[in-house]
């Protein structure tokens, strides 16, 4: 069967499902899964001299498993490829967290502060309304790219062999990819090639954002700012998101306890933002999840035809 129209059902059964919490509480989901397995590894090989090369191992050892895996999993069918797809999805739950940050925010401060630590790695405690609201906004941006957009991208490409490659990838950066004494050498492989995975997503989320609030003239401001920004990815959509929302993004931020000073996205924009942008950028992410959709099956319905 057609994978884009595998695909266009699975975007659809996400939207609509999300992440039941009946199911999760009773099985362990399969992001869960990838993860106890990266860990087990993480323990057993993050050791010795050689840990790139133990990192470059792991990399390895994840794109073959998963490519095995997705390859048996598809001869389930297309009901099976369809529900496993929509799994590994993450539209409804993303929603769900960004807009839980806005209703927190409405509440009160200390509770905005509560509901973004859920979905952010950066310190807190301290942080003002401003910076609650441009934390989640920047965490909305950023895992539209490698939470929605990558994941269909990938199983567009490579139906669940792709799917399964790129969130063992995902899922490996997020554990191991940090740039300290611990996974310098060890995470190395899994966040270069998280880079090349996300490398097309990044710039497609990053044009359908433009593309839906006609920022076209800024284009150059935007590119800009995403070559500036730590991440060679995560940057496209934030700065495309800044300007569709016409405010400032990142700047600076601490992490355990030490404040980074980290370049601005949009920084002559309003710098001063509360719950309303939160909301704002909520329905931004339905508007391009519904972008995608119709771009997928505008594909369908030409192979139908031809």
């Amino acid at each position: 069967m057609n994978t884009a129209f595998l695909l266009v059902c699975a975007m659809c059964l996400d939207a609509a499902l999300g992440e039941p919490d009946w199911l999760w509480s009773r099985i362990r989901h399969p992001a869960v899964m990838m993860g106890n397995a990266i860990g087990w590894l993480d323990a057993r090989l993050n050791n010795g001299a050689q840990r790139r090369l133990n990192g470059v191992l792991v990399v390895i050892i994840l794109v073959l498993v998963a490519l095995v895996l997705g390859r048996l999993l598809a001869l389930l069918g297309p009901i099976a490829e369809v529900v496993i797809c929509a799994i590994l999805l993450a539209q409804k739950s993303l929603i769900t967290h960004v807009r839980a940050v806005g209703e927190g925010l409405l509440s009160s401060l200390a509770e905005g502060r509560a509901q973004v630590a859920m979905i952010v790695s950066r310190d807190t405690t301290a942080m003002t309304e401003a910076q609650v609201a441009r934390s989640a906004i920047e965490s909305a941006a950023e895992n539209l790219s490698d939470g929605v957009i990558a994941p269909a991208f990938w199983f567009l490409i490579a139906g669940l062999p792709g799917l399964l490659i790129y969130k063992a990838i995902n899922t490996a950066d997020s554990m191991i990819g940090y740039r300290n004494e611990t996974y310098r050498d060890f995470g190395w492989a899994a966040a270069r090639l998280d880079d090349l995975l996300n490398l097309i997503p990044a710039r497609l989320t990053c044009l359908m954002i433009v593309a839906l609030s006609g920022q076209w003239a800024s284009w150059s401001e935007i590119t800009a700012d995403a070559q500036r920004h730590i991440s060679p990815n995560a940057g496209w959509p934030e700065a495309a998101m800044a300007r569709a929302l016409d405010i400032a993004l990142a700047g600076p931020r601490s992490y355990d306890g030490q404040m980074r000073n980290l370049a601005w996205v949009n920084g002559d924009a309003r710098q001063n933002i509360d719950a309303a942008e939160v909301f704002r950028a909520s329905n931004m992410l339905w508007q391009v999840w519904g972008l995608a959709l119709g771009l997928v099956s505008v594909w369908v319905g030409i192979n139908f035809i031809f």
